[in-house]
This record gives structure tokens, sequence and C-alpha cells, in this order.
């Protein structure tokens, strides 16, 4: 997922002349964080006109499907509210379409300027261990990002639980059964998502880039 961390402003204008009829759309965004788990809020804060009200819903649709592509690395933008608040039309070339694309100009461009971060899934992890590997699980599991949030006895076991990120558990009862020779079991459950941090983040955009530069 990708959100924001900040408020921010932009304008977006299509303007295309191409013999005949042209295409004209100007509407102006602003971008603010919600509280994780909201997913999207759209607020139409349009006064006088400057956008006829037959316009708004393509301006709403331009920023949710620019929300389902993502802006930075591709996945879909999370916990956003988004406010249409300025623009301008033309009575003749103003289209759906072109509110759409501007739309969608105004959202990528304040989007970047929002201080914008990735967000990556949150695992609970309770890991079942024989006593004596305790150290060397309890290590992996720092290894992996993961934060160690409590930890119990059970008889000769202790019962360790942590938060781990899903990218980090790629093949972890692999792992765990080569520590423990095979008397280590866990069970996950998902947790919450959280801030990818920045040198990762940065690796994960590089990478959609490439990707992206590859495709076409």
């Amino acid at each position: 997922r990708e959100t924001i961390k900040k408020k921010a402003t932009a304008q977006g204008k299509f303007k295309k002349q191409s013999g005949g009829r042209g295409q004209y759309g100007d509407c102006h965004l602003r971008l603010e964080p919600l509280p994780r788990g909201e997913k999207f809020k759209f607020l139409d804060e349009i006064v006088g006109g400057v956008i006829p009200g037959k316009f708004i819903p393509a301006v709403e649709k331009g920023v949710v499907e620019t929300m389902e592509k993502g802006v930075l690395a591709g996945y879909p933008v999370v916990d956003v509210q988004v406010a249409v608040y300025d623009g301008s039309y033309h009575s003749v070339d103003s289209s759906e379409m072109a509110f759409k694309v501007a739309a969608s100009m105004a959202f990528k461009k304040a989007f970047l300027e929002a201080n914008p971060v990735i967000l990556e899934p949150i695992y609970n992890i309770e890991v079942r261990v024989p006593d004596e590997y305790m150290g060397d699980v309890m290590g992996d599991i720092s290894s992996r990002r993961g934060k160690i949030m409590g930890m119990d006895s059970d008889g000769r076991f202790q019962v360790i639980n942590a938060q781990v990120p899903l990218a980090e558990l790629y093949r972890y009862s692999t792992t765990l059964r080569s520590i423990t020779q095979g008397r280590g079991i866990h069970k996950r459950s998902f947790s919450h998502y959280e801030e990818v941090p920045s040198d990762i983040a940065q690796k994960i955009i590089e990478q959609a880039k490439k990707e992206k530069e590859e495709e076409s």
C-alpha cells in the first residue's frame, strides 16, 4: 500500500486542441492523511459553479483510478482524504474525460508533495520452541526486522510472541525447523499496516521503476 503523511495541494490542467472540438479540464485538489484503516474520503468543496456539478463525479473517478494504480511503486493508495476546491471549465470543450485526466494529474502531483510512504503488512507470530533454542530463534526474529512483544513458558517450551513484516517471513517455517531441529512450530495472523523503513522503500520504488521501464 501507499499513503501520505502531510497535507498538500496541486492543480491539474488538461487542455488539448486538435481540430474541431478541444478538451479542457482544470481542477485543484487538496490531499490530507486519514487515520490508518479509514481508506478514502472525497469532498466536493466547489462554490459558485467554477466546476459544474455534472463533472464532479469524473473528478472523483480520476482520483480513484489513480489511487488504485498507485503513484510511487504501483501499490494501491489508502487512507487519504481528497477535496476538490477550485478549478475552471470551458462551456464547449469541457468533458468528463478531460476532468478525469485533470484530476489524475493533480492527484499525482499533490501525492508526491505530501511526504508519501509505502506501507507493508505486519503479522503477529507465535513461536513455540524448546528452551535451548530460545536465543537462536529470537536472534532470527530480530534479523527479520521483527519486534518481540512478549514471552511465556509452557513446561520445557518457550512461547515467543512477535510482530514481523510479511516480506521477511518468506520460508520462515523451513528456517525455524532447521534452527530447532524440527521441534519449533509457529502460527501467524495479520496485524496491521506499518510504514516501510526509507532505505527499503527506496529499493521497492527503484525496482518498480525498473519493471515499468522494461514493460515499455
